[in-house]
């Protein structure tokens, strides 16, 4: 969402880290790029303003420009000025007597029925409370399906459909039904319009008196620009939102209604809908997500990916191998396909610190869902001594392995290469790190889809000793296994040591 921004942004500090000393005048002309940055990247022009003027008196003050390295000290500033602009992370409310009603408020096409559902599971799932859904769009034709079976899908309760009532009583209907049915939470789906006209918003003000929600959350849609603005100050005008859902945040969008939205509203970011599925829901934090702009990574954010996505017991016997000198076709394919759950390796290196600056190289990296197909389908159709051994693969062995996978000789070979690359770089990198993880990702370019760089030499040599201790993550993911993650990628438990 913010490509746009991270990379205007990280021209600017690249010019400004590489001077020696910085004067007043590069600091204002640096400020001035940032301001554009912002601006081309959708931000409001009166949070662009307030952005600047709390960075001024900061980034030309003699601590900076008299500092040893004053362009580290201007990007240290620019980072905690973005994370108090995003604000604070906010988690959902759930102190009132039960059910606590949540309402959904948003334009048509937002995704807000979506969302309903992708949070009602996550506060099932996470904070183990059991929940109720409505719907309250009479407007839109099967509305009130599509969330019916979508609590199908994910195992949420929906409150009954009954033709012919207003949504004020049908909010009604879903609060009594809450307190009867023994439920903690009832989330209410209001209906949305292609504009915030009077009708609109003349109903959300009367659900709300209804039902006294104990959250009001505004649906936006990331794509939006800078019209997202404007409708999240109608919509704080007639009922009071309690937070904020930026949907299609992984889409190609330039990001400034999630920098300008909270400034507006006052109101805290909450979630971040991140793809179609219902499981692609983050929570808000500014933290991470302003080091994602200024490409510091989220290294928190990657062994979060992992602790969901990544089978422990799988990882613990493929690591076992490892520390054997063993890595068969079948560990490969297992990596292959638990690296492309996290997003691919392109997502997942574009998560570690340094790694910013290599967007193109990262995208190559990306196999397609049909290259995997492809390779799982080559080691598939070999038998298991041959996926133990596969220095058994003679021609006639990949002949009969490519007519059994409808594919070619060469496809084979291209697997089987990879495999022994893998296998070599795997031995190193519980030397290197995650360092070991990007040099055997260089080395892999090639042969992971036709076009690819046979191999990355401008991919940077990360130093362990620069890395976040993998260590203390553990914490903050509220006992998630980064261990298991590491030992499924090859690496130590133990996280990189600091000198």
């Amino acid at each position: 969402m913010f490509d746009t921004l991270s990379d205007n942004l990280d021209s600017i500090f690249d010019r400004l880290t590489r001077r020696g000393a910085l004067s007043e005048r590069q600091v204002e002309e640096a400020l001035g790029d940032i301001r554009t940055a912002l601006l081309e990247a959708d931000v409001a022009l009166p949070v662009v303003r307030s952005f600047i003027d709390q960075l001024r008196p900061l980034a030309i003050g003699a601590d900076v420009l008299k500092s040893v390295t004053p362009g580290q000290q201007v990007v240290k500033i620019v980072n905690d000025a973005l994370v108090d602009m995003l604000g604070a992370a906010a988690p959902l409310s759930f102190d009132a007597v039960p059910p606590v009603v949540m309402m959904m408020v948003g334009l048509q096409g937002s995704g807000k029925t979506t969302t309903t559902a992708k949070i009602a599971k996550f506060i099932a799932d996470n904070e183990k409370r059991k929940v109720l859904m409505a719907s309250l769009d009479t407007q839109r034709p099967a509305a009130m399906q599509q969330l019916a079976v979508l609590g199908e899908q994910t195992g949420i309760d929906t409150l009954p459909i009954v033709e012919g009532q207003s949504p004020v009583d049908i909010a009604k209907r879903a609060v009594q039904a809450g307190k009867l049915g023994g439920f903690d939470v009832v989330m209410l789906d209001t209906a949305g319009r292609t504009n915030a006209d009077e009708a609109l918003m003349a109903e959300m003000a009367v659900i709300e008196n209804a039902t006294a929600p104990k959250e009001t959350l505004l649906v936006a849609d990331s794509l939006t620009g800078q019209e997202a603005v404007t409708i999240a100050g109608q919509f704080a005008a007639r009922v009071t939102l309690s937070g904020i859902v930026l949907t299609r945040a992984d889409g190609d969008g330039r990001g400034g209604a999630a920098l300008s939205m909270r400034y507006v509203t006052g109101v805290p970011i909450k979630f971040l809908g991140v793809g179609e599925a219902i499981d692609k829901l983050e929570i808000f934090d500014p933290q991470r997500l302003a080091n994602r702009i200024l490409g510091m990574g989220d290294v928190v954010g990657l062994v979060e990916k992992a602790s969901e996505t990544m089978d422990a017991e799988k990882a613990e016997k493929i690591a076992n191998r490892m520390k054997k000198g063993q890595f068969t076709l079948d560990d490969m394919a297992e990596q292959l396909k638990q690296m492309q759950a996290m997003g691919g390796m392109s997502g997942v290196l574009g998560m570690l610190p340094g790694m910013g600056k290599m967007k193109k190289q990262l995208a190559a990296l990306n196999m397609d869902e049909r290259e995997l197909l492809r390779q799982a389908a080559i080691v598939s159709s070999m038998t298991r001594a041959e996926r133990d051994n596969p220095k058994v693969m003679n021609a006639s062995r990949k002949r009969r392995v490519a007519g059994g996978s409808g594919t070619s000789v060469q496809d084979v070979n291209k697997v089987l290469k990879m495999h022994r690359q893998m296998a070599d770089m795997m031995k190193k990198m519980g030397k290197g790190g995650l360092a070991g993880m990007a040099n055997m990702l260089g080395g892999l370019g090639g042969n992971m889809g036709g076009n690819m760089p046979g191999n990355m030499p401008q991919m940077p040599q990360l130093d362990p000793n620069n890395l976040p201790d993998l260590n203390q993550l553990g914490g903050k993911l509220g006992g998630a296994a980064p261990p298991d993650f590491l030992k499924g990628l090859g690496l130590p438990d133990n996280g990189p040591k600091k000198k």
